[in-house]
């Protein structure tokens, strides 16, 4: 019998600690990897419609589709194929004449037709001997286009690459999954300047009301298409939402049908299993898209963690690498050129977030903004800048944007000289032709008039006089016109840039409809019993607005003596006799839309902070503690606390709040 061989005690000692690391690693690593699967569950129940869109990311391009049942994904009838220059109107004909042609077949099988047809029994053979003419009935009202995204997809993996590695950290800093790192696959094909048909935007595609709660969004600068900082303010939003459902399945879907959408899902289902809710929850609002989300997420995960099976061998671009500074004051664009040295197409490139009226010069680069440089820039800090930078070219306040109303008579040329601004700028500024006529109290653009200089610089009255127009150069104006003219081009050929464009623009049966406010926590849904949960900032005067009627019928109705006030939370029957319940709805939500906005458009969340109540804590109180904060804004964050009874000891989410000026 063999022996092994003698080692020196300090050996043994050595080779018995790797044998321990090594079981330890051995029986944790299953842990740990079932952890992570526990929270990004893959329901076998849901593998179908998984695999349907495996199919659909990696087998068929945007030239090609399925025709198949929107309810049963492994029902695909037919597999259609366009050529590179197929019209939409041409392949929303031949969609629909193949869909007819389905539909047409399905009824003949529920009317117990025997005379089949070759398709015909091959359709039969997909259902099976268990199907019922009902069954048929319904599958021919289920016939679904789906646009292939197999090309956008591979490229997206491409160019994950660049942004990989500040997800990853980003996910990372707040103990988000990494696995969500893969939702932009879903949401653009990693394409940050990806716009679609409803008016979402960039990498992560933020609504614009969803995206002022944490970015800046204005005509100078749309953060929205700044990969880094919308993957900063879409890990906010995937938190929030977790925090809000306690469950990565719904925190998810969430992220397309906001987060009171899905609690009430959750609450109707009586469980946060997202298979149950996603095979049997039915709601008008709870369409194709957001049934399939989830799906469409695991499909994406599985081909981005396993590209090569899928697409063969592919090579991810390069990390980018780059400084950043903050802006000290807000400067013209010429004057950041003539002091960084930096070229203006590196600068557009590197900076995606600033907008065509920056980089035409009728805008300033605002302050506070992070200007984005070449890496071997990185000795440029705020104080550095702003010590280099001319006094004259720096505003501590936002410049006044001025106006002009056309009278009769008026020609851009004679405006132009009256205001100090050449026509080349002017005509730039609004979009016009040089030569172009005005109409009648037209109202035009003018650049605008800095309020306040950096210290030692000449006085306001001295800078109006000189008409600050000049740092406007003509050919910055020409780059607008450039810049509009390519807009004009773009609009006139649009192309869909988004796997959601694309399904969108596709002759789908059942339209997927508009992207949810992502991070709206108010349930505004109206009960059975024409009952609302009432909500901050709303009182019995804003109902009897809304519904056209008395305040006294809404006192009597809910047994409420005069002047009494109505709890936070409480359930308030409504009267629907003079108002359709939809109108009322509307209303409601554009009174609460409007008081985001006001807020939104001067402040944007950092984060979040934990308080905890005292003795006689309210909603007020905790309000003015924390600098004021909307009861909304606090009420958004702590769904679960009642603030009518709170009691010390309670822990508050605070969101960290910037203001931030609008242009």
């Amino acid at each position: 019998m063999a022996h092994p061989p003698d080692f020196p005690c300090a050996g043994d000692a050595a080779i018995r600690r790797f044998l321990n690391i090594f079981l330890c690693l051995a029986l944790f690593l299953p842990f740990a990897a079932q952890a992570a699967d526990e929270r990004i569950p893959r329901p076998p129940e849901l593998q179908r419609d998984v695999d349907f869109w495996i199919r659909v990311y990696s087998e068929i391009s945007t030239s090609e589709g399925f025709l198949h049942d929107e309810r049963d994904l492994s029902l695909v009838y037919r597999t259609l194929k366009f050529t590179r220059d197929v019209q939409p109107r041409e392949r929303r004909d031949a969609v629909t004449a193949e869909r007819e042609k389905i539909e047409a077949m399905l009824k003949r099988l529920a009317a117990g037709a025997t005379d089949l047809s070759d398709d015909e029994m091959k359709l039969a053979a997909m259902f099976g001997p268990e199907a019922t003419p009902a069954r048929y009935v319904e599958a021919s009202r289920q016939v679904r286009f789906q646009l292939g995204q197999s090309d956008r997809f591979r490229e997206g993996l491409e160019r994950s690459g660049i942004w990989e590695a500040h997800i990853a950290q980003t996910f990372a800093n707040l103990g988000l999954p990494p696995e969500l790192a893969a939702l932009p696959h879903v949401e653009s094909s990693f394409d940050p300047a990806a716009y679609s048909k409803v008016g979402a935007a960039g990498l992560w595609q933020f609504m614009p009301g969803t995206g002022r709660r944490y970015l800046r969004v204005n005509a100078a600068v749309d953060e929205r298409l700044d990969p880094f900082r919308a993957t900063e303010a879409a890990a906010q939003l995937l938190d929030f939402n977790y925090r809000f459902l306690d469950n990565w399945p719904l925190a998810l879907t969430a992220y397309n049908h906001g987060a009171a959408g899905m609690r009430r899902a959750r609450d109707s289902m009586g469980t946060d299993n997202i298979a149950t809710i996603v095979r049997k929850y039915k709601s008008a609002s709870f369409g194709f898209a957001s049934r399939n989300f989830y799906v469409s997420f695991l499909a994406a995960l599985t081909l981005d963690r396993n590209p090569e099976k899928y697409f063969g061998n592919l090579k991810r671009n390069p990390q980018m690498v780059f400084t950043e500074v903050e802006m000290p004051a807000y400067v013209p664009l010429a004057a950041l050129q003539r002091t960084l040295q930096i070229d203006k197409a590196l600068l557009i490139a590197l900076n995606p977030a600033l907008r065509p009226p920056v980089w035409s010069g009728s805008q300033f680069v605002p302050k506070g903004y992070r200007l984005r440089l070449p890496v071997e820039a990185k000795s440029w800090t705020v104080v550095s800048l702003a010590q280099r930078l001319d006094p004259m070219d720096q505003y501590v306040n936002q410049p006044r944007e001025r106006s002009y109303r056309a009278k009769s008579g008026d020609t851009l040329a004679t405006v132009a000289r009256r205001n100090g601004v050449s026509i080349k700028v002017l005509a730039s500024l609004n979009g016009m032709e040089a030569d172009e006529a005005l109409r009648s109290r037209q109202t035009l653009r003018l650049p605008g008039v800095p309020a306040t200089r950096m210290a030692g610089a000449k006085s306001e009255a001295a800078v109006v006089a000189t008409a600050p127009v000049a740092s406007v150069s003509e050919t910055l104006a020409e780059q607008r016109a450039e810049t509009l003219a390519v807009e004009k081009q773009q609009k006139k050929n649009p192309q869909p840039v988004t796997a959601s464009e694309a399904r969108a623009e596709s002759p789908s049966l059942v339209p997927d409809g508009a992207v949810a406010s992502t991070s709206e926590s108010i349930d505004y849904a109206i009960g059975a019993d024409n009952s609302i949960r009432v909500a901050a900032e709303e009182t019995l005067g804003h109902y009897a607005q809304w519904l056209n009627i008395p305040t006294s019928r809404l006192r009597t109705l809910n047994r409420l003596g005069a002047g009494a006030a109505v709890p936070l939370g409480r359930r308030l029957k409504l009267d629907f006799s003079t108002t359709p319940r939809e109108q009322f709805d509307s209303r409601r939500r554009e009174f609460h839309d409007s008081l985001q906005a006001a807020f939104f458009a001067g402040h944007r969340i950092l984060g979040t902070r934990v308080y905890v109540t005292r003795q006689g804590d309210s909603l007020w109180g905790v309000s003015q503690r924390q600098g004021g904060l909307p009861a909304w804004l606090l009420l958004h964050y702590n769904p679960d606390i009642d603030f009518n009874a709170l009691r010390a000891g309670l822990e508050i989410v605070i969101p960290r709040v910037e203001a931030q000026p609008a242009t």
